[in-house]
């Protein structure tokens, strides 16, 4: 058995992308894999990529194990490597180690590098992915992450969640945990229980903001708002909604048009950036589109006059969110 898993390894691994929790998983499940080869406690190095020597690692990963058929090399912060530094593990990667396992560990590495060429070359699985998931899958990763803390999470509880502690995967796991501990095992965890028991460690971004004018409720509008950072300004927030609006007022031409163009093809967007831009075109008539552009002229020249600018924007904002009477 343990030969088997000796032949399974490859001499190197690349462990890259944002997704830090995953990052992680990926590491702790080699560490294990190599404990079946013998003991890792004092078969392991760990170097860090911004300080590390690479002629050390390289001699590192030249060192024969001991009482195991295997030793481990890590080198987190690999991407922080000086080029000097990683042209010897280039070098060794050219013919690694029978005895070592050598894992690089980064959050990004250019596919153009030749350290990151060099691992790519060990096999066809030497490299790892462990990128984070687009945004708007992110909620369906921490349902699943739930899960594993004997917890259940609906996408909406997540999504909350996401927005409140950001999209650390570490600390939205380390979150999920805590939770898990004061509901106890078998729990469903809800908004209201995020809201409640989770304190805002992450600035709403400002793209929430103009989706949320999007939708015409105004409600998550100025809760949005009063969330955004301090470094959110009221000029960029107006173009950024500007912008929305002359893409809905797009989306309604193409749909007058009957055009068989898409609307991510018309926009030139991919499609999950305007999957909900049908039902937002929806929300305003052509008229009220075409006003609100207007008025965010008026209001980007009043800005300029002097006027206090969060409060001409957020006037605009609430008086092209408003809904008009019946």
């Amino acid at each position: 058995m343990a030969n088997a898993k000796k032949q399974e390894l490859l001499g190197a691994y690349l462990i890259v992308g944002d997704d830090a929790l995953k990052r992680e998983t990926v590491l702790a499940r080699l560490g294990k894999r190599l404990e079946a080869c013998g003991d890792m406690a004092f078969n392991s190095d760990t170097f860090d990529g911004e300080t590390a020597s690479g002629e050390e690692i390289a001699a590192a990963c030249n060192t024969v194990p001991f009482a195991s058929e295997k030793r481990l090399v890590t080198v987190v912060r690999a991407d922080k490597l000086r080029a000097a530094e990683a042209d010897p593990l280039v070098t060794y990667l050219k013919s690694p180690s029978d005895a070592t396992v050598l894992a690089l560990v980064a959050e990004k590495l250019a596919k153009n590098t030749r350290l990151y060429k060099a691992v790519a070359a060990v096999g066809p699985k030497a490299v790892i992915d462990c990128a984070l998931p687009k945004t708007y899958q992110l909620p369906a990763q921490v349902s699943a992450m739930a899960k594993t803390h004997g917890v259940m999470m609906g996408e909406r509880a997540a999504a909350r969640l996401v927005d409140m502690v950001g999209d650390d995967t570490v600390r939205l796991d380390g979150e999920l945990a805590r939770l898990a501990l004061e509901k106890g095992l078998g729990a469903e965890l809800t908004e209201a229980d995020v809201e409640a028991m989770v304190t805002r460690t992450n600035a709403t971004k400002p793209w929430k903001f103009v989706d949320a004018l999007s939708e015409r409720d105004l409600p998550l509008a100025l809760r949005t708002l009063s969330q955004l950072g301090d470094d959110s300004s009221p000029f960029a927030l107006l173009t950024m909604s500007a912008n929305r609006i002359r893409e809905l007022l797009c989306v309604k031409s193409l749909a007058s048009r009957r055009a068989g163009e898409t609307v991510a093809q018309a926009l030139k967007m991919p499609d999950w950036r305007v999957k909900n831009h049908g039902k937002w075109a929806q929300r305003y008539s052509e008229n009220e589109l075409v006003s609100a552009l207007g008025s965010a002229v008026d209001a980007e020249l009043a800005m300029k006059s002097g006027r206090d600018a969060d409060d001409v924007f957020l006037e605009w904002a609430i008086e092209v969110m408003k809904k008009p009477a019946r």
